[in-house]
């Protein structure tokens, strides 16, 4: 029987270095194989410095280890992508033509490849956005993804490399911060609300934008690689949602917990390219087609976030 061994691309970032520890948990360390294009400072298992531009170097770690499986993280995000488009398009697609093209090369089992909701654009429907819509991003980061859906479906089709992807809505977690992403204000409030009891959001207090917390979303992940080939279905992307709330929301949900808590509103630029994403997400597709369901609501992920990041800050 054939053991797994599975590469993480991006393994420092906010999901990576979360997900490289519970996949762990389930294959065991030395049978995942973390790595980024920077050091770890703190390796708790097998770690290799890549640069995914890097194809030479992705083949000798993928042929090193004899990988099975590979999840791709590697990207720049929304609002870092801005500050630089054309830097932001090399990394995001070449990073992952090497990717798709190690895969067919090596033969490799399964790829994971995040989507966003960032895929979506001004005139996608903005109320619970149905799987199959149109997609007019208006952020670099977005139109990359766009691309890289329509490129995984390609490989799935045309080759036969089974790549699985889901859009992921903003990812609100304490393990680590975050990458420089739109949604990032609904970690940050946390961290501002236990130092300093106030915060102030550079999105409008109405800004309602789709949701999802940690836990939920590398279960999500996981759950679809484990999931029988036959019952993925959408070779692009899957839609993927849990909640979706407004910073005013969060805020009162907050001063439950710390009564003196103050939200103040400073929109920048990150406003508009919140303005053009969804309010919510329909998600059905992927609870009927591999059992998708989420276990955190609003008012579950802030008494979580407080309790753990309370415990950080404490040690």
């Amino acid at each position: 029987m054939k053991t797994d061994k599975i590469l993480i691309i991006g393994a420092n970032g906010q999901i990576g270095s979360v997900l490289t520890e519970t996949l762990r948990e389930h294959y065991g360390t030395d049978s995942v194989i973390a790595s980024d294009i920077r050091e770890k400072e703190e390796p708790t298992g097998p770690f290799e410095l890549i640069n995914v531009l890097d194809k030479d170097r992705l083949n000798e770690v993928v042929d090193q280890y004899g990988i099975t499986q590979i999840y791709h993280l590697a990207a720049i995000l929304s609002a870092k992508g801005e500050l630089n488009p054309l830097g932001t398009w090399d990394i995001n697609m070449n990073g992952l033509f090497n990717i798709l093209e190690l895969a067919r090369e090596k033969s490799i089992d399964k790829v994971f490849y995040p989507s966003s909701i960032a895929v979506f654009g001004p005139t996608t429907p903005p109320n619970q956005t149905p799987q199959d819509t149109v997609l007019t991003p208006t952020t670099v980061y977005g139109m990359s993804k766009v691309a890289g859906e329509y490129w995984t479906n390609y490989y799935y089709l045309k080759y036969g490399v089974d790549v699985r992807s889901v859009r992921y809505p903003g990812i609100i977690g304490y393990q680590s911060m975050p990458g420089g992403g739109t949604t990032d204000y609904a970690v940050d409030i946390f961290h501002e609300a236990l130092d300093n009891s106030a915060y102030t959001s550079f999105l409008d207090k109405d800004t309602a934008l789709p949701m999802i917390y940690m836990e939920d979303a590398i279960r999500a992940t996981i759950e679809l690689m484990h999931a029988d080939e036959a019952r993925v279905k959408v070779r692009t992307s899957y839609n993927l949602a849990a909640m979706s709330f407004t910073p005013e929301q969060i805020a009162q949900e907050i001063q439950k917990h710390i009564p003196d808590f103050k939200m103040s509103y400073a929109p920048d630029y990150r406003q508009a390219i919140a303005d053009s994403w969804p309010n919510s997400i329909d998600d059905q597709v992927a609870r009927q087609d591999w059992g998708w369901k989420e276990q955190f609501g609003l008012g579950e992920m802030v008494q979580d976030m407080l309790k753990n990041l309370s415990k950080k800050l404490v040690v």
